[in-house]
């Protein structure tokens, strides 16, 4: 039903596949006809206008588009920290009400607890779900082998170089077993040559997790090499503009980067996203 509180919107017709049913098969993440919108002092900003989408399970989604688009709120409303003001978020069939244990979610900057050692951060979460002391240690032990960092488990975040501290946030977002892991611009903080390095270890990572992850970045070229869909988004108010399907073989890496396929589909993602970031800045300057 329509709320009658909503905004007005002017009509904005966008190139966008239909909406999928309620009726979907399969999907782990499923987003139906999602609002939401943030009060200010001048009244009300709509961030994200009636998206809806779907997400299998296994599946590499990013969300991309222009600053200020909406990306991460989507991406907080998935996670349950972002309450819909239309619309629905469901993971496993169960509405986002909350964080769960089972959604986990890296941001930018890895929030690791500097007085816990690599060990025990990562351990954390195991042990707040009522898991012994032992085998939230061997589940940590066990990622920090995963994530090639063996040499320092006990060693305190402030030691750590950026690229190794987000390992150690995603290790811990993954020690309670998600069956979705959220990435919000992860790598964004990171130099070229260390983020570089980091979408090699997240292929590989991939490989070896059996997890959904939606990630959101600003990188086309970031969204293309890790994705199977890759979602652009409009201006404010984000909606969903194309759903693009990646379709380029795994196991990948960064010699995909000159693959005329790439390269075509890259074109097609940039075109769009230099005519979004047109609107978002024309409102900008509107605003103003």
């Amino acid at each position: 039903m329509h709320n009658p509180l909503r905004p007005a919107l002017p009509l904005r017709l966008v190139d966008a596949p239909p909406a999928p049913s309620s009726t979907t098969p399969q999907a782990i993440i499923r987003v139906e006809d999602l609002s939401i919108v943030f009060d200010v002092p001048r009244g009300q900003v709509i961030a994200v206008d009636r998206v809806s989408l779907a997400v299998m399970p296994g599946e590499f989604v990013s969300l991309v588009g222009p600053s200020g688009c909406g990306k991460s709120t989507l991406l907080n409303a998935m996670a349950g920290l972002e309450q819909p003001f239309e619309g629905l978020v469901t993971v496993a069939g169960e509405s986002m009400l909350g964080p769960r244990p089972d959604v986990g979610m890296v941001f930018q900057q890895p929030h690791l607890f500097p007085w816990k050692s690599v060990r025990r951060n990562i351990a954390h979460g195991p042990r707040a779900l009522g898991k012994s002391k032992a085998e939230a240690l061997r589940i940590a032990d066990d990622l920090i082998e995963m994530i090639g960092l063996t040499k320092f488990a006990n060693a305190y975040p402030h030691t750590l170089s950026g690229g190794m501290q987000q390992r150690v946030a995603i290790a811990r977002a993954l020690a309670n077993q998600p069956r979705v892991l959220l990435m919000d611009e992860p790598f964004g903080a990171l130099d070229a040559q260390t983020r570089a390095v980091m979408q090699d270890n997240l292929l590989e990572l991939r490989g070896r997790i059996n997890a959904t992850i939606v990630f959101v970045t600003h990188d086309i070229d970031e969204a293309i090499l890790l994705s199977d869909r890759v979602l652009i988004m409009s201006a404010g108010p984000g909606r969903i503009l194309r759903d693009l399907s990646v379709g380029l073989p795994r196991p990948r890496s960064s010699a995909i980067l000159t693959d005329p396929a790439y390269l075509a589909l890259k074109r097609d993602c940039l075109d769009l996203i230099r005519s979004e970031g047109r609107k978002a800045f024309e409102q900008m300057e509107t605003v103003a």
